[in-house]
């Protein structure tokens, strides 16, 4: 891992790193978070009965969007081409909580770890915005990193 912040340059002034000779690579990140809801609301997803309609099939459909969006929200980061975007949800009927986990995919310069955690964030978000008008007590948490492959850094696991 680097020892510096690579979006500064050397007098401390914001810019977008310099990808252009870095080798095109498959490259795939995996992250995840969790949302958690009282024991009503979380019947609610789990039938689909939401007012709003398919909660985890709009989170799902947000997540992707989200995903190739990611370069309009963070404001360093390149916007690159996606190739594959998985969302996936479980929900756990112990903790009243559905957990999102996102695989992004591309082939590239530069690695899908912010596409990956964008689309995370906004997936919970979703499920937050269809479910408020029932539980504005939900909470997000657990947003993070799982895996990383490709590129000159390699393999990383949490």
């Amino acid at each position: 891992m680097p020892q510096t912040l690579t979006h500064f340059d050397p007098h401390g002034q914001a810019h977008m790193v310099d990808i252009g000779a870095k080798t095109e690579t498959r490259r795939v990140a995996v992250a995840g978070g969790r949302i958690s809801m009282r024991p009503e609301t979380f019947a609610i997803v789990r039938a689909g009965s939401a007012k709003k309609g398919d909660v985890l099939g709009i989170a799902r459909i947000a997540a992707i969007q989200a995903s190739k969006k990611t370069s309009d929200l963070i404001p360093l980061c390149h916007p690159i081409p996606l190739t594959r975007v998985a969302v996936e949800f479980a929900l756990d009927d112990t903790t009243h909580s559905v957990a999102c986990t996102v695989s992004a995919e591309t082939v590239g310069r530069t690695g899908v770890e912010m596409e990956a955690l964008t689309a995370v964030n906004v997936a919970l978000l979703t499920i937050y915005d269809m479910c408020k008008a029932v539980d504005r007590g939900m909470r997000m948490y657990d947003i993070r990193l799982i895996e990383k492959l490709g590129g000159k850094s390699g393999h990383w696991v949490a």
